[in-house]
C-alpha cells in the first residue's frame, strides 16, 4: 500500500511539474524578441466563413505558431472587428452577421474579432476608460504582425462599434505605421463628445476614417452616439438623431410578436443601425446608398444639397470614396426602415402664385411620381409655411426606383374632414411649373401644367403636371 501511495505522490508531482513547465514555456513564448506580450488581455479570434459565430482559433501576440495554426492569409486584407459596451458580458447578435457579410464580400480576407468582453461589461465609465488599454492591445497586435511576419498595416481595416470605435481610434494612433482604414459605427458619445483627439476616434488615426452617426438624440455629451464629426467623412443617416423603424409603436409591435426577449435590441435599435447599414453596403454592392454633403440637416430637408459635383456626394459604407479634405465632411441621406436601406432622393421646387396675399403654416401635401419603371404615389410631406408669390424647395424620397420621371401629381391635403374656414371657400394657389432634381441620377426635370397654370386648392383633387423639359447635370451645366 505504501509503495502505491508513493507512486501516486510521485506521479502527481511529475504532472504538476509538467504543467508548470508548459506554463513557463507559454509565458516564454509570449516574450518574443525582448518584447513582453503577457499584459495583453484582449483576445484576437480569427473566425472563418464556415463558423462566423464561435471563437475557435486565437492569434496570440508573441506566439508565432498561433498564426499558422489559425490559417491566417498573409496575402489578403484583414478586418478587425471591435465590439462595444455590453450588459450581458456576451457577444451581441450583430457580430456573426457582420463577420458573415465581410466574408461574403471578401472571401479570401481575414476577419478577426477582438474579445474585450470582461472589460466591456463593467459600469459604463469604467469600460469607457478601458478603451485606452484595448486600443493599446490592438496596436501591439498589429505592430507584432508587421514586425514578425512583415504583414503591412496598410492591409488592415478596423471596424469599431460604440466604445469599440474609440478603441479602434486609439489603436490607430499608436501603431508604428498607419492602418489603411477605420470605420466608426456610431462611436459612443458619453465621456467622448468633449474629449481630446488622442482619447477618441479622430481623422489622424488611419489613412482614411469614415463614420456613421445613427443615434445622436439628446444634448451633446448625453446622446448615445457622438454628435460631432470625428472622421474624414461623417455620415448622418436620417439626420443621425433617430432611425426609421425604431419608434415606440414599432417596439410595441415587436414585443407583441416576439415577446420581451428583444427589448434590449429595441432600446439600442438606432445605435445598432449603423452596423446594419454597413452590412447592407457589403451585401448590396450593386446599389450603394448615396449620401450628400450639407451644412445642416435642415438644409438637407429642403432638398438643397443633392449635388455630386466636387465630391459633394459619396457612397455609404464599404464602397465609400476615400475623400480626405482638410475639414471633416458632414453628409446626410434618408433610408428605409429595413434592409435594403437604399432610397431615391428628389429635390422638388415650385412657386405658389396668386393675386391676393395669403399665408398658411404647417401645411400637409402629397406628391405622386410616375416614371418609366414604376410609380410612387401619395408621398406625404409638410411645408412649415406657404405664402403667395414665394418659391419653396423640399426633399422627398421613394423606396423604389421609378426610372426616368414622366409625370407627377400634387395634392394639398385638408387638415380635417370638416373645417369652418373651408366652408365657404377653399384656399388655393396657381402653379405653372415644378422643378425636380434626382439625387441618384443628377438629372433635372421640369414639369408643366396641362394648362398654362394649374390651380391647387386645399382639400380638393390632385393637380397633374407632365414632363416638359429635362436636363442632365454635367460639367458644363453644373
Amino acid at each position: 500500500m505504501e509503495s502505491k501511495a508513493l507512486l501516486l505522490v510521485a506521479l502527481s508531482v511529475w504532472l504538476q511539474s509538467l504543467i508548470v513547465s508548459r506554463e513557463g514555456l507559454a509565458t516564454a513564448d509570449r516574450i518574443s524578441g525582448g518584447r513582453d506580450f503577457t499584459d495583453i488581455e484582449s483576445k484576437f479570434a480569427l473566425r472563418t466563413p464556415e463558423d462566423t459565430v464561435e471563437d475557435t482559433c486565437h492569434l496570440i501576440p508573441g506566439v508565432t505558431e498561433s498564426v499558422a495554426n489559425c490559417h491566417f492569409n498573409h496575402s489578403s486584407k484583414t478586418f478587425v472587428v471591435i465590439h462595444g459596451w455590453t450588459v450581458t458580458g456576451m457577444y451581441e447578435s450583430w457580430v456573426p452577421k457582420l463577420v458573415a457579410a465581410l466574408y461574403k464580400r471578401e472571401p479570401d480576407s481575414n476577419v478577426i474579432v477582438v474579445d474585450w468582453l470582461s472589460r466591456a461589461q463593467q459600469h459604463y465609465p469604467i469600460s469607457a476608460g478601458y478603451t485606452k488599454l484595448v486600443g493599446q492591445d490592438v496596436a501591439t497586435f498589429i505592430d507584432w504582425m508587421a514586425d514578425e511576419f512583415s504583414y503591412p498595416p496598410n492591409n488592415v481595416h478596423l471596424l469599431g462599434y460604440s466604445l469599440g470605435a474609440h478603441a479602434a481610434g486609439i489603436a490607430g494612433s499608436l501603431t508604428k505605421k498607419k492602418v489603411n482604414r477605420i470605420t466608426g459605427l456610431d462611436p459612443a458619445g458619453p465621456n467622448f463628445e468633449y474629449a481630446e483627439a488622442p482619447s477618441r476616434l479622430s481623422p489622424d488615426d488611419a489613412d482614411f476614417v469614415d463614420v456613421l452617426h445613427t443615434f445622436t438624440r439628446g444634448s451633446p455629451g448625453r446622446s448615445i452616439g457622438i454628435q460631432k464629426p470625428v472622421g474624414h467623412v461623417d455620415i448622418y443617416p436620417n439626420g443621425g438623431t433617430f432611425q426609421p423603424g425604431c419608434n415606440i409603436g414599432e417596439a410595441i409591435r415587436v414585443i407583441a410578436e416576439r415577446g420581451l426577449g428583444d427589448v434590449d435590441q429595441l432600446v439600442k435599435c438606432s445605435h445598432e443601425r449603423s452596423i446594419h447599414l454597413f452590412i447592407d453596403s457589403l451585401l448590396n454592392e450593386e446599389n450603394p446608398s448615396k449620401a450628400y454633403r450639407c451644412n445642416s440637416k435642415e438644409a438637407f430637408e429642403k432638398g438643397l444639397c443633392l449635388s455630386c459635383r466636387k465630391n459633394r456626394c459619396n457612397n455609404l459604407g464599404y464602397e465609400i470614396n476615400k475623400v480626405r479634405a482638410k475639414r471633416s465632411s458632414k453628409m446626410y441621406l434618408k433610408t428605409r426602415a429595413q434592409m435594403p436601406y437604399k432610397v431615391f432622393h428628389y429635390q422638388v421646387k415650385t412657386r405658389f402664385s396668386g393675386t391676393e396675399s395669403d399665408t398658411h403654416t404647417d401645411q400637409a401635401f402629397e406628391i405622386s411620381l410616375y416614371g418609366t419603371v414604376a410609380e410612387s404615389e401619395n408621398i406625404p410631406f409638410t411645408l412649415p409655411e406657404v405664402s403667395t408669390n414665394k418659391t419653396y424647395s423640399f426633399l422627398i424620397y421613394t423606396e423604389v426606383d421609378i426610372g426616368e420621371l414622366l409625370m407627377l401629381k400634387l395634392k394639398w391635403v385638408s387638415g380635417s374632414y370638416f373645417s369652418w374656414s373651408n366652408w365657404w371657400s377653399s384656399p388655393g394657389f396657381a402653379i405653372e411649373k415644378i422643378r425636380v432634381k434626382a439625387g441618384e441620377t443628377q438629372k433635372k426635370v421640369i414639369f408643366c401644367s396641362w394648362e398654362k397654370k394649374s390651380h391647387l386648392q386645399k382639400g380638393k383633387s390632385s393637380v397633374v403636371f407632365v414632363k416638359c423639359h429635362d436636363k442632365s447635370l454635367n460639367r458644363k451645366s453644373g
